[in-house]
């Protein structure tokens, strides 16, 4: 059968449309691929504010079902308490937190150096732990002249005098920049969960607005399911840090270590990062019990094994049965792909990422209807 000249021209068209769609769709693919590749902090940043006004939201709708008020009442009663709280740690614990990590640091610091000894003398390589003479190389550069030297050789140079006031300046704006960073970034992330907690409808609702509308029921189907998921994973993940400060803090001190308040306050917030943040955790709480002795080391390491027994077996299993079912192994990989890709962020915010896009996988496996979510 013949082709018309015109069903010709019609099917080369559509050849030409389906081809430039694909290269635009390759090319915005890339474009966004490097965009947050450049912007990834920032990006990180956000989500964060985000999860954090998840997490508000959670709680004040967690105090609804106890009192009948109105949900912006309820979130400045969550709030307030959540800033008492804060408050009477740094007002009752300050000087406590403050001495305990001053004695952390050098705890860790002669440790360090106890296991690059310890390494040294039995053949392995540890200039990857050179770090820790630099504090001590200037006192040794330092050391004071013979007896019989001239007094005009203890001073130093011009030089010598220009060259460490640049070192100690550039320390100290480094030191200072980064602190505002770190200020900068909390009261970020407080703002953006502040918001997007006094106004959740708004941001959802203009979310919806963004997809097609024939999309935009399933769309909304996805959303309620991701803020559904997060909801309960941050409850349940709030209970199991507190759970873990609390057990770690309370061992510590029966064992005998100093510094147990800070410890505890450690695990606590680095059980939000799973797996990764159990081992950093345990690994610095045998390394600070080391300068009490063997048996205070062994019975910290018991007790790390318990808290991640705890944490692992009776907890995550309990409060997070509802919320996340991820295989370790897979949320494993995930957490050092992201980690080596963007650092921190990416290892503290992997099983938020992967919980959402966990959702998003299984409402386009079953074909696009889920389950309702539940109230």
């Amino acid at each position: 059968m013949a082709v018309s000249a015109d069903d010709r021209l019609r099917a080369r068209n559509d050849l030409a449309w389906a081809i430039s769609i694909g290269g635009i769709g390759v090319v915005a693919f890339a474009a966004l691929l490097l965009f947050t590749w450049h912007f990834a902090a920032t990006l990180f940043l956000i989500f964060a504010g985000m999860l954090l006004g998840v997490a508000l939201n959670a709680m004040s709708d967690l105090l609804g079902r106890v009192v009948r008020l109105p949900q912006s009442l309820r979130l400045t009663i969550v709030c307030v308490v959540l800033a008492g709280m804060l408050s009477g740690v740094v007002f009752l614990g300050g000087s406590t937190i403050a001495q305990q990590a001053t004695v952390l640091s050098n705890t860790m610091k002669s440790q360090l150096v106890n296991v690059k000894a310890f390494l040294e003398k039995n053949g392995i390589d540890t200039s990857y732990l050179d770090f820790i003479n630099q504090e001590a190389a200037p006192s040794a550069t330092s050391t004071p002249a013979a007896p019989g030297a001239a007094a005009t050789h203890n001073l130093p140079s011009a030089s010598t005098i220009a060259s460490s006031g640049g070192a100690i300046m550039g320390q100290t704006l480094k030191l200072l920049l980064g602190t505002v960073s770190a200020v900068g970034h909390f009261f970020i992330v407080l703002f953006l969960g502040l918001a997007f907690a006094a106004q959740p409808s708004v941001y959802r609702n203009g979310l919806l607005f963004l997809a097609p509308a024939r999309h935009r029921a399933r769309a909304t189907i996805i959303i309620d399911r991701i803020g559904w998921t997060l909801e309960r994973w941050l409850i349940a993940q709030i209970i199991t840090m507190a759970a873990v400060f609390f057990v770690t803090w309370i061992g510590l001190k029966l064992i005998g270590i100093q510094s147990s308040f800070i410890l505890g306050i450690q695990a606590g917030l680095l059980a939000f990062i799973p797996t990764v943040g159990a081992i950093l955790g345990g690994l610095i709480v045998v390394l600070a019990s080391l300068a009490s002795g063997w048996v205070a080391a062994l019975s910290a390491f018991i007790l790390f094994l318990g808290v991640h027994a705890l944490e692992s077996y009776i907890l995550t299993p309990i409060v997070q049965r509802q919320a996340l079912d991820i295989p370790p192994a897979t949320l494993f990989a995930f957490q050092i792909l992201l980690g080596v890709v963007f650092g921190i962020w990416g290892l503290a915010l992997a099983l938020p990422l992967m919980a959402i896009a966990k959702v998003m996988i299984d409402h386009f496996k079953v074909g696009g209807q889920p389950e309702a979510v539940a109230a």
